[in-house]
This record gives structure tokens, sequence and C-alpha cells, in this order.
């Protein structure tokens, strides 16, 4: 508690640069958390649909109907597995019924299978290149803060002539301000950086996921003409 009171008491006497710093990396941090929960829910949304997904497109798929599975696929509008299947199954059929060869329908097909996946990668990505940002940048914005702290501290010693009891209080409480910023500023970027790395991870797995199941639609394909010639 006494060390909260403390901190309380150190912000109120940064000077206008000072404050400016903490102002902005405040905001930083608010804007990082705000992004990290918002892509937590929407990455565990898109998990979760698409599991559902699943269960209920694969007797569709297995029994050849694609017109279930596309409208299976409308259900679950946040899942990314969804998108894929269903701009696959979709193009496919367009292209089947423009009489096209079965080569020239499963390349226009792989086409629309990875354009949806890149598509939908970057949509998940939305806003996570900033914390990567801000982990980068917040520590140099308290650096900036210590540099002003220690000039401002030197500055006041010239004022008060470089001795006394005065001298030694400006000096700490410009090495103080310093170091608030300083703090502040790995404070913000150290869970940013963690939620960066945490976020990207997941991102890349739901992208492996679309891969697996691009991969898996053009072999079902693949299969059904076999059978079918």
């Amino acid at each position: 508690m006494n060390g909260s009171i403390q901190l309380f008491g150190l912000a109120g006497t940064v000077s206008t640069t000072g404050l400016v710093v903490i102002v902005i990396l405040s905001l930083l941090s608010v804007w990082s958390l705000g992004v990290s929960l918002e892509r937590v829910i929407v990455l565990a949304r898109a998990r979760r649909q698409s599991r559902a997904f699943a269960r209920r497109v694969s007797p569709h798929l297995a029994a050849g109907h694609a017109m279930p599975a596309i409208d299976a696929a409308r259900m679950f509008p946040y899942s990314h597995v969804a998108r894929v299947i269903a701009a696959g199954l979709a193009t496919f059929q367009q292209k089947s019924a423009r009489g096209l060869s079965t080569a020239e329908v499963l390349e226009a097909t792989g086409r629309a299978l990875e354009r949806t996946r890149s598509l939908t990668t970057t949509e998940l990505s939305r806003g996570v290149g900033s914390l990567a940002t801000i982990a980068t940048t917040s520590p140099f914005i308290g650096l900036f803060g210590t540099v002003v702290g220690i000039v401002h501290a030197f500055r006041d010693i010239a004022a008060h002539g470089g001795a006394g009891g005065g001298m030694m209080t400006t000096v700490s409480q410009g090495i103080a301000e310093a170091l608030l910023t300083t703090a502040l500023g790995l404070v913000v970027a150290v869970p940013a950086a963690w939620m960066f790395n945490y976020l990207s991870q997941r991102i890349q797995g739901l992208s492996l996921e679309m891969e697996n199941s691009s991969s898996e639609l053009i072999d079902f394909f693949l299969e059904r003409e076999g059978a079918a010639g």
C-alpha cells in the first residue's frame, strides 16, 4: 500500500514532458489490453465453431452432397474452416457446371482455397501487429522519459548552484522520474510481446488447420472424380 502511495506521489512530481510520456504509455497499455482480449475471444470462437462445423459437415461430405455442406458452413460464420470449405465447394460446383476438365476445375478450386485461407488469416491477425509495435517502441518511449528526467535533474542542479540539500532533492526527483518512465515502458512492452507471440502461435495453428482442410477437400474431389470416372 505504501509503495502505491509513493508511486502516485511520484507521478504527481514529474515534469510536463514526463507526464506526457506516462499518458502515452498508459494509452498504449489500454490499447494492447483491448486488442489482446478481443483477439483471444475471436480466436476461441473460431476454434469452437470450426469444431462444431466439422461434426456437422462430415456426413454431407461422406455422402458427396455439396449443397448441404455449403449450407452448413453458413451456420458457422466465424469458423475459419467453414469459410475455406464453403469457398472450395462453391468454386468446384461453379467450374464443374461450366464443363471444364477435371484438372482445370481442381486448379481453380485450389486457387480459391488458397485465396480464402490468406484472407481469413489476415482477418484473424487484425490488430495483432500493433502488439509487436507496442512491444518494440514502448521501451524507447520510456527511455525518452528517462532522458528528459535526467536533463531536468541536471538543469535543476545548475539552477541551485550545485550545492546544498536542495541539490540532492532535485537530483532525486529527476532520477525518480527517469526510473518511473523506464519502468512503465517495460510494464507496457513485456505483456504486449507475450500476447503477440501467443496470438501469433494461435493464428499459425488456425492457418495450418485451414491448409489441412484445403488439402483434404482436394483429396475428396480427386476420390470423387476417380470414382465417377
